[in-house]
């Protein structure tokens, strides 16, 4: 109920975005979406008309999207992997460890690149989460991966374990090499993404349904 929820949600403030003249797109990111000079240097914010102690960003760059390919890919990455997690979580668990996630991937980001004056928007920090819990409960389930060969796609499968395990490490060579630039650029907000990947790893088994042991009939000896 809760992926098909965010799904809907996301979806929703995207047509509205698209509503949006490119101007007022641009001050809905800078508004709501995650610019770390804002937090980091308060006197660059305060005189670039930034409100003064306003953490809400933290929550709502979450559902913003920059483009279709953005929201596309992570929308369908959410539908991939969130049905599953909800299911060993319960929708209400769920729901407040995917915006946990996304509030530590948005933390994790400012702290990568706190004199930036970019905004980061998208679910692809909290949706990290949901794939570092997915790693951790389902190691071994089987993840269809399609490949283009010459123009041709190929499919095949891979472990969960392989697929998201190289994914990280992706994302983290990636952000690495993105420090070592002197240059500040917008783009992939790889920090974010390793921020909310190890957050769902770690918080996984808090959020985790605990089962029921049935309880032993004392007429019936075990």
């Amino acid at each position: 109920m809760v992926t098909r929820g965010l799904v809907i949600v996301n979806a929703l403030v995207f047509l509205m975005e698209l509503a949006f003249t490119s101007q007022a797109r641009e001050e809905l990111f800078y508004l709501f979406g995650i610019v770390p000079a804002r937090f980091a240097h308060p006197d660059w914010a305060a005189a670039h008309g930034f409100p003064p102690h306003h953490f809400l960003p933290l929550l709502t760059h979450q559902f913003l999207h920059g483009g279709w390919l953005h929201i596309i890919s992570n929308m369908w990455a959410l539908w991939v992997f969130g049905d599953n997690v909800e299911d060993r979580m319960g929708s209400f668990r769920f729901l407040i460890f995917y915006l946990l996630c996304g509030v530590a991937a948005g933390f994790t980001q400012m702290l990568s690149s706190p004199s930036s004056t970019i905004p980061s928007v998208g679910a692809s920090g909290a949706i990290a989460g949901v794939l570092g819990a997915y790693l951790l409960l389902f190691p071994t389930a089987r993840v269809e991966v399609v490949m283009p060969i010459w123009f041709y796609p190929v499919f095949f499968e891979l472990p969960a374990v392989l697929y998201l395990g190289f994914w990280f490490f992706s994302q983290l060579f990636s952000g690495t090499m993105a420090l070592a630039s002197p240059r500040q650029v917008g783009g992939i907000a790889w920090w974010a993404h390793v921020g909310g990947f190890v957050t769902g790893m770690l918080f996984c088994g808090i959020f985790i349904k605990r089962r029921r042991r049935p309880r032993r009939d004392p007429d019936f000896p075990e």
